[in-house]
């Protein structure tokens, strides 16, 4: 039996066992078919389960869908938040500079907590100097979706000041057991003529990716994102750290 014969409510479940994006482009194959694939029916296995209680002034469920994509909710009692990815529908994870643990970063004669418009947070990390730098953030893997490999990403912005950051720094993304192994190196501000791994957001930031992640059944313990540069004692000046966001990786 052809799909276009079978009853509304039937082709919005089959729509449901897809993904976003493949929603998307069904949705465009006619305007009679657009009815089936935009509605609720078809979306509501792409949202997480609550989400409605949170943001419920937005509807129908594709429009709440591409709300929770571009507007992160941030997770009570923690400097955390999610969002969905627009391709898969998996969450998307951003641990805020609060939430990171930053050698000297309660020290204001090195790292300072400035107000950041342009940040979920509201507040982030501006470093005035240090010759250590070394950040790192945690989150556990039961709160990861299973069966998904994931990347871990520094966001940042420089200041004019910025100082030191073109050496390489070492980069790891593990699960807390895994403490051995190879840290490879990663440059967050090449000099001229290096290539540069750092790319922006759009948003106002840069990012650099940390590292990977599979994460098999969620039930690995707590995955360690770590960014070091302790060897050649460079002072290093004029970084600002929103953050470090976890994305499902594109394969």
């Amino acid at each position: 039996m052809a799909i276009p014969s079978l009853p509304g409510d039937v082709v919005a479940q089959i729509i449901s066992f897809t993904t976003p994006q493949d929603a998307c482009t069904m949705s465009s194959v006619s305007t009679n078919f657009r009815s089936i694939a935009d509605s609720d029916l078809a979306w509501a296995n792409f949202l997480p389960p609550g989400c409605e209680d949170l943001i419920p002034h937005v509807s129908p469920k594709k429009a709440l869908y591409r709300h929770l994509c571009h507007h992160p909710v941030l997770i009570d009692g923690r400097n955390v938040s999610w969002s969905l990815d627009a391709r898969s529908g998996k969450k998307c994870f951003m641990i805020g500079s609060r939430e990171l643990a930053i050698t000297w970063g309660n020290d204001q004669r090195y790292w300072r907590w400035i107000d950041e418009p342009n940040s979920r947070f509201g507040q982030v990390a501006q470093l005035w100097i240090v010759w250590w730098f070394h950040i790192t953030g945690k989150i556990e893997t039961k709160m990861l979706p299973p069966k998904t490999t994931y990347a871990a990403y520094l966001v940042f912005r420089f200041e004019d000041y910025k100082r030191g950051f073109h050496r390489p720094a070492a980069s790891r993304v593990s699960v807390e057991s895994g403490e051995h192994g190879e840290w490879p190196n990663v440059i967050l501000d090449p000099q001229e003529g290096e290539p540069r791994s750092a790319r922006e957001r759009g948003d106002g930031w840069l990012e650099i990716e940390m590292g990977e992640f599979y994460n098999e059944n969620g039930d690995d313990g707590t995955l360690v994102c770590c960014l070091k540069e302790v060897d050649n004692y460079t002072a290093k000046r004029g970084i600002v750290v929103e953050g470090i966001e976890l994305r499902p990786k594109e394969m």
